[in-house]
C-alpha cells in the first residue's frame, strides 16, 4: 500500500491535526469561527488537505437539514470535521462545497 502522500502548507499559521500533527488548513482559508461541531467550537473553512471523504449522509444540524460527509486525517484517520455537501434550505446553500474542522480535533502551528 505505501506511505500516503501528505500536502504541506507554507502560511504562517497552520492548523494541523492534533493526533500526528498533519497540516489540515490554512488560517487565511477560515470563513468564520461561529460554527459549532460534535466537540465544541468550530471553523468554517473553503479548503482542507490530509483529508479523506466518508460516506455522505443527512443530518439535521442546527441550521437544518445537510448532507455531509465526515473529513478523516489521511494519516492517523482521525475525524476532524465534515464537509457539507447539500443544504436543503436556500439560506444554507453557501456551506456546499466548504468544510468544518473542530476546534478541538486541530492545533495551531506556526507564527500565532
Amino acid at each position: 500500500m505505501g506511505r500516503p502522500f501528505k500536502q504541506y502548507l507554507s502560511g504562517p499559521r497552520i492548523y494541523s491535526c492534533a493526533t500526528c500533527r498533519a497540516h489540515a488548513a490554512d488560517h487565511d482559508d477560515i470563513i468564520s469561527k461561529a460554527f459549532q461541531g460534535r466537540h465544541g467550537r468550530a471553523y468554517l473553512i473553503n479548503s482542507a488537505v490530509n483529508v479523506t471523504l466518508g460516506p455522505k449522509e443527512e443530518r439535521v444540524l442546527i441550521t437544518g437539514l445537510h448532507t455531509v460527509a465526515d473529513i478523516y486525517c489521511t494519516s492517523c484517520n482521525t475525524v476532524l470535521g465534515w464537509k457539507y455537501e447539500h443544504a436543503f434550505e436556500e439560506s444554507q446553500k453557501y456551506k456546499e462545497g466548504k468544510y468544518i474542522i473542530e476546534k478541538a480535533k486541530v492545533m495551531k502551528e506556526g507564527n500565532w
